[in-house]
């Protein structure tokens, strides 16, 4: 399982975010997606830790925390989404039924 943090600066990099996790334990591996267009961050990352009780002690001092000018967002990464079918068709199928 990995943490979501959200609301990180656009400056921030996979070093900076490793020292402030590793006060809880250890971190495993550490994701920091970037907009496809322009190569900026997202402003938000995910951090896999060793044990879910690290990942526990993180949320609860990070999550609300201010660092580097901004509030954070800690939590539980939620599972992702399948992208991979059409979400825009729910359930009308007239197209197919009239060719």
């Amino acid at each position: 399982m990995s943490l979501y943090v959200g609301n990180l600066s656009y400056e921030v990099t996979q070093d900076d975010l490793n020292a402030v996790f590793a006060e809880y334990g250890s971190v495993r591996r550490i994701q920091l997606p970037t907009d496809r267009e322009t190569g900026r961050l997202r402003g938000f990352g995910f951090v896999e830790m060793g044990t879910e009780a690290e990942e526990s002690a993180a949320i609860e001092a990070l999550d609300g925390a201010e660092w580097m000018g901004r509030d954070l967002k800690v939590n539980k990464a939620k599972p992702r989404e399948d992208r991979g079918s059409f979400s825009g068709n729910r359930g009308n199928n007239s197209f197919r039924n009239r060719y």
